[in-house]
Parts: C-alpha cells; structure tokens; sequence
C-alpha cells in the first residue's frame, strides 16, 4: 500500500481535532497546575530568593527549585537580571541560578512520563470537587493543582488515542524514522519550542509520539536537546530593550544551552545507553510494544540526565563565562538612562503575581532611594546653592518620574491578570506609595526648587545660620523617609510606626525653627521679607515631605493589616 492509499483509509479531521484538543487540554492543565503551584509554594520561592547566596551550589538548587514551581527557566532568568542589575548578585553568582533553571525545566518531562493517563478523568472529578465544593482556601488551591495534573494527563491521552491511526501511515512512520538523525531532531525541537514558546509542550508531545511506538529514544533525546535550544527564544525576547545584564543574562542562559546540546550530540549513543541501563524495564513485552512502553520514562530520564550533567560541568566555570558575555555584550546606556531603567519589572512577570509584587516592592525601594538623595541635597542647595546646582536637583525628578512611571504602569498591567484578593489590595498599596514617594520628589521639583530659582534670580543672600536653624527638622525629616523605605523594604511595621510616632516632634522642631527665624530676623536693623519668605517655604516643604513620608508608612501598616486578616 503507498502513502496515497494509506491517507485515504486516514480520517485527517479526526486526528487534526483529537490532537488540537488534547493538546489545548494539555496546555490548560499546565497552566492551572503551574499558577496552583505558584500558590502553594510562593512563600518558598519567596524565601529562596530572599537568600539568594554565592555558593554556586546553592545556587542551582534555588533556579532549580523556582523553575520547578513556576515552569518556566525563562521567568527565572528574568527575576535573576532584576538582581544582578541592583548589585545584589554578580553575573557570576546568577550563572548558578540560570543552570539550576534548566533542571527545574525537567520536572514536567518526568510527571508526564508516569503511566497514569487512564486516571486523567478521575484527577480531573477530585481537583473539581475540591476546588468547587469544599470551602477551606489551601484545599481549594490543592484541587486546582490535581485538576491541572488531571487535565494534562486526560490531553495526553486523547493526543495519543487520535494519533493511533497513524501507525499505518508510511509516511509518518518515515519522518518519525528521521528524527533519528540527531541535527534533523535538534532542529525539529528548537523550532517547534520556540515557536510555542514551552519546553514542557515539546517533551510532552514527544512523550505521547513515544508511547505510541513512534518515536525512538535517540530522537526523543534529540527533540529534547532541541527543546533545550528553543526555549531560550522567551528569555530572549524578554530582554529586547532592556539593560545590558538582561542580555547578558539571556546570553548565559543561550550559551549554557547550546553548549551544553554541543558537547552531548557526539555521545547521544552514549547517553541513551546510559538511561536504558537505569531505567525501568517493561517485563513481558517485546518490540513496538515494549518500545512504547519503556521510552516514554526514558525520554523523562535522559532530559534530566542532560541538564544536571551539563550543570555539574560548567558550574565550576561560572567565573570565565560571566566574564566572557560581558566583554561580548558591555553596558551602552548612559548612567542616568540606566538608573531611570527598571531593574526589577518585567512583563514575563506578570504570569506570576506573587514573584511580580515581590519585584515591585524591590523597584519602589529604588524609587524611594532616588527621592532620598534629593531630600539630603535640596535644602542647603536651595538656600545657598548656584542656578546650576538647583537646576540639577530638578533634573534628579526626571529619574523619579520615570521610575514611577514604569511602576505604576507595570502594576496596571498587573491588575489584568487573575489575582487573589490579598494581591488585588496590595497591587492598590503598591501603587498608593509609589504616588506618595513621587509626590515628595515633586515637592522638591516643583516647591523648593522655584524658591531656590527666585533665590537665584533676585539676588538673595541667606545666611549660613539658616542651615543652623533648620539641622534639627532636616535630620528628622531624612531619618522619616529613611524609616519608611525600611518599613516598605522589610514591612517592618515598628518602623512605620515610628514614623507615625514622629508627627508631634516634627511639629514641634518646625515651630522652633519658625520661632529662631523671627528672633534672629527681629534683631537685625531691617526686617528681610525675603529671607523670612525663603526659609519659612523651605520649612513648609519640609514638613508636607514629612506627610508623604507618614502616608507610606501608614500604606505598610494597612498592607499587613489586610494580609493578617486574609
């Protein structure tokens, strides 16, 4: 029989709809087990990242662990640019990470694997019942991860039970057949990857293909090294237009796969060898029917194999390949084009809400360092500073309402996605105090520094013991703003309460200052309007950057009133 006849005994529309269906199953069922996942492990992810460390080990196991919850080594790379571009991690210290990620990338591979498609229906019925019928939240989070599992394995099997016709169609069999050779396999995987964007699809269509007989463990262990090179399509996508370290960081997570696929493509015997030694061995069954029966958890086992080995050989070179992406891709942007830039946002984010605010809240730290920095400088600048130096203090807003702009354009971005009730308040929270930190760099832009303007333009002269006068409030306004970053950085809610706490001493310190003013002024021959206008502004300011200051740190303390209440 030729192919010509062999299609005509096909019915092409049923096998075109089983596939599209399951394989539109197999996808909602990856992503309802990945966002359960998110949910029930956010907090270790949390604490994981929180200790980000430079033992290169620990490091791996951290990309491991989070790629494993949130499925994605591209999403991983992304929160590891977020860190290296604030300083707290080195480009040689996140290499780790990015290894660790692609062997947090195996673990679909090795759910699928397991035998259980037949129980998809019955996962899917329990991750309802629990999801839909029981009231606890945490349970409720558990049936959707069994439902998300159910529903991947329920795709699977329709996948394979549609693709079953196939076996008697020459042609397939002969392109399957060609998957053995490895650059046709590598080739076929990266481009299928890259273009649906998810390893995970890619291993687990492979899976399916494998369990029907078609596919050897060669060419799954090909597609899979494919798959590998695929996948770094996301994260480079991700870092168009953003900062040299996310190229640099993309460029990691391309070179580490490449490589990686380089060095095993010559011992692909080798390795399938290796895997058929430990794997598990189906009794009982020969040829196409043992194949089918033994491939699948051996596709599973030697993508693991792969990334761990691949990680345990270039760990020890973290050093030389940092070294090596920043010489090919050095910093282009200016330094205030860079700070102005978002270290921690990225869209890739906004599918995992609980890692996204945990960046927001790191990127308004930086907005409050920012304003910080013209609070220490306005007041002496304002009040003896030249047209250059107040003009410069306007220009540090610029960087101010940038940043602000990027964070509250990010956390709009944000409120589209499905978020629970704590998240949906604290997205509010976030972007509450992101105004307030804003508005005290515009008190500064638009308040003190027309006044140092008008200084400037007529000619006024203050006095040094204005400063004088003024240390004691300046002191504590500084100490409020820094007290309420450290109460929004750590939500330490003592410290906002001690901002809270501050309100009757600042009042008091700016009465004295009112009140040193008028006596000094009243014992000079002349009343100066001017100096007395000049100073009393400054004071003002001072204490409306105070309210600003108190309104973080009252949004800290409602922040963790509502997640104690939740």
């Amino acid at each position: 029989m030729d192919g010509s006849e062999n299609l005509a005994t096909l019915d092409v529309g049923a096998i075109v709809i089983g596939l599209c269906g399951g394989l539109a199953l197999f996808l909602s069922g990856l992503e309802q087990m990945t966002d359960a996942l998110k949910s029930v492990a956010g907090g270790g992810m949390k604490h994981l990242l929180a200790r980000l460390t430079t033992n290169r080990f620990k490091a791996a196991f951290t990309g491991a662990f989070v790629t494993a919850v949130i499925q994605s080594s591209s999403v991983t790379t992304v929160l590891v640019v977020g860190f290296v571009s604030a300083g707290l991690l080195s480009l040689a210290q996140s290499v780790g990470i990015i290894m660790g990620a692609n062997i947090g990338s195996t673990v679909t591979a090795q759910i699928i694997a397991f035998k259980i498609t037949k129980y998809g229906l019955l996962m899917v019925a329990v991750g309802f019942a629990l999801r839909y019928i029981i009231k606890h939240d945490r349970l409720k989070r558990y049936g959707s991860l069994i439902m998300g599992f159910g529903l991947i394995f329920y795709g699977m099997e329709v996948m394979s039970d549609s693709t079953q016709a196939l076996r008697t169609y020459d042609p397939f069999i002969q392109w399957m057949r060609d998957m053995g050779n490895p650059l046709l396999g590598i080739l076929a995987g990266a481009v299928f990857t890259a273009l649906v964007q998810s390893s995970a699809v890619t291993t687990g269509i492979v899976i399916v293909l494998a369990s029907q007989g078609f596919i050897t463990l060669e060419a799954g262990i090909a597609i899979a090294f494919g798959a590998n090179i695929g996948t770094c399509v996301t994260a480079l996508l991700a870092s168009i237009g953003k900062p040299a370290e996310a190229l640099q960081a993309a460029a990691i997570h391309i070179a580490f796969n490449i490589f990686g696929v380089l060095i095993w493509v010559f011992f692909l015997d080798n390795l399938a060898n290796f895997v058929r030694w430990f794997s598990p061995m189906a009794e009982g069954l020969e040829g196409e029917a043992r194949r089918a029966a033994e491939t699948p958890r051996q596709i599973a086992n030697a993508h693991t194999v792969f990334n761990v080995a691949n990680t345990l050989i270039f760990i020890w070179f973290t050093r030389p390949i940092a070294a090596m992406v920043q010489r090919l891709i050095p910093h282009r942007m200016s330094k205030r084009e860079l700070l102005a830039q978002p270290q921690f946002l990225t869209d890739i984010l906004l599918e995992t809400p609980s890692l996204a605010l945990d960046n927001v809240r790191r990127e308004l730290v930086r907005l409050g360092d920012f304003a910080l920095k013209m609070v220490n400088k306005a007041p002496a600048t304002v009040l003896h500073g030249n047209k250059e130096d107040v003009l410069a203090i306007a220009k540090m807003d610029d960087t101010v309402d940038a940043l602000h702009e990027s964070i509250v354009g990010f956390l709009g971005r944000l409120t589209q996605e499905e978020l629970t009730l704590d998240q949906a308040r604290q997205v509010h929270d976030f972007i509450a105090a992101a105004n307030y930190i804003e508005n005290i760099g515009d008190t500064i832009e638009t308040n003190l520094v027309t006044v140092g303007l008008e200084r400037v333009g007529r000619d006024v002269q203050i006095g040094e013991d204005a400063l004088r006068r003024m240390k004691p409030l300046f002191e504590r306004i500084v100490w409020s703003v820094e007290r309420s970053m450290v109460a929004l950085a750590q939500a330490d809610i003592s410290a906002a309460i001690e901002v809270l706490d501050a309100k009757e001493d600042i009042g008091d310190l700016a009465d004295n200052a009112r009140e040193d003013l008028i006596i000094c002024l009243s014992q000079q021959d002349t009343f100066d309007s001017a100096d007395y206008r000049i100073e009393i502004d400054v004071i003002e300011n001072l204490k409306r950057i105070y309210y600003f200051s108190k309104r973080i740190a009252k949004s800290v303390l409602d922040m963790e009133d509502e997640s104690a209440a939740a």
